[in-house]
C-alpha cells in the first residue's frame, strides 16, 4: 500500500466547488478533505493530517469565512491557508489569517502554490 498521502482541507459552501477543488486537488497527488459549510453552518473536520486549507471567501453560512480562518488557525496552527475568491484582491478583513491569495479559475496558481506551500516529497505522491 502506497504512503499516506498530504491532506488538504476544502472549505466551501457550494458542493460543485467542492467536487471540482476535490478532483484537482486529487489529481495533484493529495488528500482531499471536504468541509460543506452552507446556511446552518458546519463542523469543520479534526484530522491531524491536515496541512494546507483552501478557503472559500463568500460563504452563505452563519459563520464567515474569517470566523471560519480563526477556528482554523486554533485547530491547525502550521497549516496555511489559502484563500480562494472571485473578488480581485486579498480582502483585508481577512488577511491576517491567510498564507495565499488565489482567484477561483486560476488553476495554474493554485497548483503552483499548493506545491509551495504543502511539498509532496516524501509522501510517495
Amino acid at each position: 500500500m502506497a504512503p499516506s498521502r498530504q491532506k488538504v482541507l476544502i472549505i466551501d459552501d457550494d458542493p460543485t466547488h467542492l467536487e471540482i477543488y476535490g478532483l484537482l486537488v486529487k489529481q495533484t497527488g493529495y488528500e482531499p478533505v471536504q468541509a460543506l459549510v452552507r446556511f446552518a453552518g458546519a463542523e469543520i473536520p479534526r484530522d491531524p493530517g491536515i496541512g494546507l486549507v483552501l478557503l472559500d471567501y463568500r460563504l452563505n453560512s452563519v459563520r464567515n469565512s474569517v470566523e471560519i480562518a480563526r477556528e482554523i488557525q486554533t485547530m491547525y496552527p502550521f497549516a496555511p491557508i489559502v484563500l480562494l475568491s472571485d473578488v480581485w484582491g486579498l480582502p483585508s478583513d481577512i488577511a491576517s489569517y491567510v498564507t495565499a491569495f488565489v482567484r477561483k479559475g486560476e488553476t495554474e496558481k493554485l497548483l503552483r502554490t499548493l506545491g509551495l506551500l504543502l511539498p509532496l516529497d516524501g509522501c510517495g505522491g
